[in-house]
């Protein structure tokens, strides 16, 4: 029985579409990484050539209104750019963008028209690169808990404040991030959502060191940062929801930050580590050991888990059907399977796997990144707990009310 899907005719001579622009737009010299976020300067520049090309033609965020920068792509058109992507080593964005991906959405949903043209065209068009300031010292998954402030003053806010965790490397032309408005209201009745340009002053971008980036020494310097801000005056034209709303615009971000639209991810890393497997290295195959095997086909049942999962998720929230849970549990199931993935990578290669040095290391570190990587995100984008208790309120567990999915459109 043969359970492979195939393209239609029209999905057919899309695929040929897009694997024509493919082999003129993407600049020479651009590598496969599995870390978008943290690469030198000249990968990361060739990254930005790829997107100004893809944003010309609606395709960096092909489903996002063309009015705005999209094409208003069908979910089978944008699985299908991702799929041509990934078979080149690449991903929609080709570069770290979260506040594009997370915050496209917010504006579209919470936005004036004004400032949909003119926050979210440059944004789609790959014009501007994006980061979200979220976190805060003493405020993380408890995001209302957070202390920045922003003081109306006339026409301008006045920020003062500190965010962490922050973006990748290279800066970011814009950010997006939520603040304090009202510092006496009640809590997350006191939030704004607001854009910033981040070339204004009194604005400080510190790189952290952290076990996700392998510190300053890393290629391109780090990708995580820490942001002070101090008497920065923002426009006030640029809050988006209105005044004391911004957690009501923060549901739509995290709504996409806890998988309510999937991630179509390159998988790469998973094939070429089985392709490893399979080849003779001084004579031997790892995947001639039989228990090698059952964990490699253990590893490779999982991730196709994680796509259909976010597959799912893609096609609920692009074709505008019913959504409740789906978002954390693919979130859930991405952290914990992820860990279980790069797990089973080092049960099957050993220690050796966890080498970097590029003359010698497996798949040029990808293996090392990958377990690293399985840690670090376990926390990003709220801890695998906060994902069950958002599962159990969106299915009305232990509350008089079910929580309803975040708003994408």
């Amino acid at each position: 029985m043969d359970f492979a899907i195939e393209d239609s005719p029209e999905q057919t001579e899309f695929r040929k579409e897009v694997r024509a622009f493919l082999e003129t737009a993407v600049p020479p010299g651009i590598t496969h990484t599995v870390d978008a976020a943290n690469q030198p300067r000249e990968q990361y520049e060739l990254r930005r050539d790829l997107g100004r090309k893809l944003g010309a033609k609606g395709w960096l965020y092909p489903h996002m209104p063309k009015e705005y920068g999209g094409s208003d792509m069908s979910s089978d058109e944008v699985m299908i750019l991702n799929d041509e992507l990934t078979r080149i080593g690449l991903a929609l964005p080709p570069y770290y963008d979260s506040g594009g991906r997370m915050g496209g959405p917010s504006i579209l949903v919470w936005g004036t028209e004004e400032q949909k043209k003119r926050l979210l065209t440059p944004i789609f068009r790959g014009e501007v690169r994006t980061w979200q300031l979220l976190s805060e010292p003493g405020a993380g998954s408890d995001l209302a808990g957070i202390k920045t402030t922003a003081i109306r003053d006339g026409d301008h806010y006045v920020v003062n404040g500190q965010k962490m965790w922050v973006g990748s490397a290279h800066g970011a032309e814009r950010s997006w991030m939520i603040v304090v408005t009202d510092p006496k209201g009640e809590r997350h009745k006191n939030l704004s959502w607001i854009m910033v340009d981040m070339s204004l002053p009194g604005i400080t971008v510190t790189p952290m060191e952290t076990l996700a980036t392998g510190g300053e020494g890393g290629a391109g310097g780090g990708c995580k940062n820490t942001v002070f801000f101090d008497n920065v005056r923002i426009p006030a034209e640029n809050l988006v929801g209105g005044e004391n709303n911004g957690w009501k615009v923060a549901t739509t971000h995290l709504e996409v930050e806890h998988g309510g639209t999937g991630r179509l991810q390159d998988r790469r890393v998973i094939g070429e580590f089985i392709d490893y497997c399979r080849e003779k290295h001084n004579g031997f195959a790892i995947a001639d050991d039989p228990d090698a095997r059952e964990q490699i086909a253990e590893m490779f049942i999982e991730g196709e888990v994680m796509r259909l999962f976010a597959v799912r998720n893609h096609w609920l929230s692009h074709t505008n059907q019913p959504r409740s849970y789906e978002g954390a549990q693919y979130s859930l199931r991405r952290k914990l399977g992820s860990l279980d993935i790069s797990e089973r990578m080092l049960r099957i290669a050993g220690p050796y796997a966890l080498t970097t040095d590029e003359r010698w290391a497996p798949l040029q570190g990808a293996i090392e990144y990958f377990q690293r990587d399985g840690i670090t995100s376990l926390h990003p984008g709220a801890t695998t707990d906060i994902q069950k208790v958002i599962m159990a309120r969106r299915m009305g567990t232990g509350g008089r009310e079910r929580e309803q999915a975040g708003k994408l459109r």
